[in-house]
């Protein structure tokens, strides 16, 4: 992972490495979210900016503080065990397809239906913890940017999902790769 985000990034490593970039240099620039304002995963950062009119600072600010706030979001693999291990009452959310959670599940994960989100958006209960893990922590940033929106403000997502679980924390999880990805 680059220790930092610079203007010579490309936007497939920049997008791999920053899972919320995508949504920050769209929110800020209406930068990547249909085609007249796509790029190229080949691209720079400074060639999209360039080529979207954007000064080069402002995105990498723009970068810069949604990483902070995405980080603040996140908790890592030995981070969850600890809590697994622990005596901490939290609920642990697994946002996978239930194919993938029929397969491997972590102790105590519960699938994440529509009907279980609708729950705990009712419950409210702003002190309990949420973790929320999926494969490799794509998506979890926006989930837990939604289930915060919805008063759940200590909602926090596993930074690499299961398969970085798995790698770091629990080697008899099996791991596994999606065909769409």
């Amino acid at each position: 992972m680059p220790d930092e985000i610079t203007a010579d990034l490309s936007m497939k490593s920049l997008l791999e490495h920053y899972p919320g970039a995508r949504r920050a240099l769209f929110s800020a620039f209406h930068i990547g979210g249909c085609q007249s304002c796509s790029y190229e995963l080949e691209d720079s950062l400074e060639d999209v900016c360039e080529k979207h009119e954007i000064n080069i600072k402002d995105a990498l600010k723009c970068l810069i503080e949604s990483q902070e706030h995405d980080r603040k979001m996140l908790i890592s693999p030995p981070e969850l065990k600890t809590l697994i291990e622990g005596n901490e009452s939290f609920t642990l959310l697994d946002a996978r397809t239930r194919e993938e959670y029929e397969s491997v599940a972590l102790p105590g994960a519960r699938f994440m239906t529509q009907e279980l989100q609708n729950s705990l958006f009712a419950d409210k209960n702003q002190e309990r913890k949420t973790i929320i893990i999926d494969h490799q922590g794509r998506n979890v940033l926006d989930q837990c940017a939604w289930f915060r929106g919805h008063g759940l403000t200590e909602t926090y997502g596993v930074e690499g999902g299961i398969d970085r679980y798995a790698k770091e924390v629990d080697s008899s999880i099996p791991r596994y790769r999606l065909e769409l990805e």
